[in-house]
């Protein structure tokens, strides 16, 4: 890995690039000016795999130089370094992310060997399929994709944390491109809502999950399957209709099937989505609030709308045993769910940690890469039998132990 270390201060720039070598990364060079920094990676970002930047530094500070990182197009990995204040880091991370750029983490100065060691474990890509090069589709195309059958689903379980019982599957989208590859949902959401072919992709979407809902029922594994629902589709009045007859031509129970709906989107008509999300419930079918705590409706779309289940959004979830604010937001909304009778889910479990607090707060289910990774249909078998395997080691009270132990 070619890793590249940005800091004003010399002491801080030499101890930090002895540990890295420490570490076993021999290809890291340092730069102590933000502006011959730069320049470099004008020319060279694209062999640069890592980038560990300072955030306090004169002339360029680390939030200018992150918007210049993404004005770049860099495509590697991104550690930022700070004595500021938890909140500010965590902003900046958050910012970082906004521009698109892979952020690994933060590190709080002094660096120590331990910080440092702990982060560079976590940083290794672990994607489960090779994912096609960003590329934009036109709506013609699209279109075709879905009339052709090319969108297949991938199911990410979901775990009782109590009891490690799976409950559950959240069903996400991937268009199976002939030349491309596997084109991820960022590529081809937004342009089917623009075009009028969300609704088209969202039957195709639900009609797959509930034929393989039903195939889980006669296997003698009856659970809930969440399906993302777009705005546009909770303000056409015919849709609680078409998932009615959907489930039952599926054989499956209705309370089976959650439809889940991304509360950061803004309503055009909120008479008619009360009408359509209200009429939904009347026929048991599930109703999810999802990346709860992203929006600017929160509170008042828990209000007005019969939700029986909230989705926390994983930005509270991953990490929160070591921010406070996270940890904050995270156990209110959990203390809320409770309060509204909702069931509660965890997004964005992805360590021990994560694991671990959640079930010292009293969250209900839990998903995420440390329970498992979006799997075909054909795949979740197997993860059924691994994960049966490793429940016991984390119920338990020493699972940290157990864990280690099983390497």
């Amino acid at each position: 890995m070619k890793i590249y270390l940005i800091d004003d201060e010399p002491f801080a720039l030499r101890l930090v690039a002895h540990q890295l070598r420490r570490l076993g990364f021999d290809d890291v060079q340092v730069q102590q000016h933000p502006r011959d920094a730069l320049a470099f990676l004008e020319a060279e970002h694209g062999s640069i795999e890592m980038v560990l930047l300072d955030l306090q530094m004169p002339d360029i500070d680390g939030i200018e130089f992150v918007r210049h990182l993404a004005r770049l197009g860099y495509a590697g990995a991104l550690i930022l370094i700070s004595g500021e204040d938890e909140r500010i880091v965590q902003t900046a991370c958050r910012l970082a992310e906004a521009h698109r750029l892979d952020v690994r983490g933060a590190l709080h100065k002094p660096v120590t060997p331990e910080s440092l060691k702990a982060l560079f474990g976590a940083t290794a890509p672990t994607a489960a399929a090779v994912r096609a090069p960003a590329k934009r589709y036109d709506a013609e195309r699209l279109a075709q994709a879905i009339a052709n059958g090319e969108l297949t689903n991938v199911y990410q379980p979901k775990v009782q944390l109590s009891s490690g019982e799976i409950t559950g599957v959240e069903t996400l989208v991937r268009w199976q491109h002939p030349d491309d590859g596997l084109v991820f949902p960022d590529q081809f959401i937004e342009l089917a809502e623009e075009n009028g072919l969300i609704d088209a992709l969202t039957r195709c979407v639900l009609s797959q999950a509930l034929r393989d809902a039903h195939a889980w029922m006669r296997e003698g594994y009856p659970m809930h399957v969440a399906v993302n629902i777009s705005m546009q589709s909770l303000t056409s009045l015919d849709f609680p209709d078409f998932v009615a007859h959907a489930v039952a031509a599926a054989g499956v129970p209705a309370h089976l099937l959650v439809l889940e709906v991304t509360e950061s989107r803004l309503m055009n008509d909120v008479l008619a989505a009360l009408d359509v999300v209200t009429r939904i419930r009347l026929k048991h079918i599930g109703l999810s609030i999802d990346d709860f705590g992203t929006g600017h409706s929160s509170l008042a779309q828990l209000r007005d709308m019969p939700f029986d289940e909230l989705k926390v959004d994983r930005r509270f979830v991953h990490g929160a045993v070591r921010d406070s604010v996270s940890r904050a937001i995270l156990e209110a909304s959990l203390g809320m769910a409770r309060q509204l009778g909702m069931r509660s889910v965890a997004e964005g479990v992805e360590d021990l940690d994560d694991w671990t607090l959640l079930r010292e707060v009293g969250c209900d289910l839990a998903q995420g890469y440390f329970v498992g990774r979006p799997m075909p249909f054909a795949v979740f078998e197997g993860w059924r039998a691994g994960w049966e395997a490793r429940k016991p080691v984390l119920l338990a009270s020493d699972a940290d132990r157990l864990l280690d132990e099983l390497g």
